[in-house]
Parts: structure tokens; sequence; C-alpha cells
């Protein structure tokens, strides 16, 4: 699938798997998998396969964002 006003250029993914959530949200697996439990992180199921949407990992970021302390 590419890009009509840039044909030589694929589109960016809309979901990703939890690894490749991971490394984009510059966290550890360990960390991504707790929040999916607590449901802090919404993921779709399709057959076996488990994906994220990169707005929810923007989105869950923004929520866990702190602002700097004075």
């Amino acid at each position: 699938m590419t890009n009509p006003v840039e044909p030589n250029r694929p589109l960016p993914p809309i979901a990703v798997s939890p690894d490749e959530a991971a490394r984009l949200a510059s966290v550890g697996r360990t960390t991504l998998y707790a929040a999916l439990a607590k449901g802090d992180l919404p993921s779709i199921k399709i057959g076996t396969r488990r994906l994220i949407r990169v707005d929810a990992i923007r989105d869950w970021l923004a929520r866990n964002e702190t602002s700097p302390k004075s």
C-alpha cells in the first residue's frame, strides 16, 4: 500500500505488535505488558495476534506525562 501523494513512500503503520510498541514508546516489554494487563493501554486481538494502535501508544504516553518540577 502506498501513499497516493507520494507514490514511492509507504504509509506508516496504524497498529503494531507489543514488541514494536515497546520499542516505539522506549519502554521495556514488561512495562508495556503491565499496562495492557491493567487496561491502561488498549489493544486489538485478531486471531492469535495482538496489535496496539499507534494513536493508543501516543495517548498512553501523554496520560503518563509528568510536569517538570521547578
